[in-house]
């Protein structure tokens, strides 16, 4: 009998700072370039608690989550190997400092982000823009 291959959770964060700003962190290991700060989910652990938790590692921020944004699942939106991924909107006060995995981690402003974005971040950055803009999410 095969065995089964199912994607691997992941989260990823927007966190916006005061003036309108949000965390990006540049990655350490490849895929190189630009994220939301966010990673795998581990065994026996909620996803609130992952996106908390890697947040925290990458960021040094303490975020507050405020809503469940959008679960990402194209079987391409990560080179490595298919994931899915629910991303979350939090909140943090402070500036953020790159640990663990995150070589640098910045504030930027919605409207001056880097091209250098990895994985599927561009469309959820864009997702993101119209929902603050407009109030509309992505369509199913």
């Amino acid at each position: 009998m095969p065995a089964f291959k199912n994607p691997t959770p992941t989260v990823d964060c927007i966190v916006e700072l005061p003036r309108d700003r949000i965390v990006l962190i540049r990655r350490k290991n490849p895929p190189l370039g630009w994220a939301l700060p966010g990673g795998f989910v581990d065994e026996g652990e909620t996803l609130h608690a992952a996106c908390v938790r890697e947040v925290k590692e990458e960021t040094g921020l303490e975020v507050d989550l405020s809503e469940q944004f959008f679960t990402y699942s194209d079987p391409r939106r990560d080179p490595r190997k298919h994931t899915l991924s629910t991303v979350y909107i939090g909140w943090a006060e402070g500036e953020p400092t790159g640990s663990d995995d995150a070589a640098e981690a910045r504030a930027f402003s919605v409207d001056a982000l880097p091209d250098e974005l990895c994985f599927d971040h561009g469309t959820i950055l864009s997702d993101y823009v119209t929902y603050k803009r407009t109030g509309k999410r992505r369509k199913i």
